[in-house]
């Protein structure tokens, strides 16, 4: 799936959860912009369509981001709703091409 957005929806809400679990803003714009592999969540999709997104950090840590898309003033914003490190055998499914 190709995402097709010019930016990020930022606020204390949702920077401060991604945050809870030790990320950085900074590590998960990075995945972002690196062709992260993204897939519909449909179990977390009740108010409005929800995605995950795993990728690797800058320093090649595999990262788990569950994140919608905005609009806001005519453009389509990734807005993160959390993120964190994947487990071991998250990571492994993901090197592997699975996840």
């Amino acid at each position: 799936m190709r995402l097709r957005c010019s930016g990020f929806d930022w606020d204390d809400g949702n920077r401060s959860k991604c945050q809870k679990h030790g990320v950085s803003i900074s590590e998960i714009e990075y995945v972002f912009l690196h062709s992260p592999r993204v897939a519909p969540d449909p179990k977390h999709s009740a108010e409005e369509e929800r995605l995950i997104a795993v990728g690797k950090t800058s320093s090649g840590r595999p990262l788990f981001v569950a994140f919608t898309i905005r609009t806001a003033t005519g453009r389509r914003l990734i807005r993160p709703v959390t993120a964190r490190y994947m487990h071991a055998r998250e990571a492994a499914a993901y090197e592997k091409g699975s996840l």
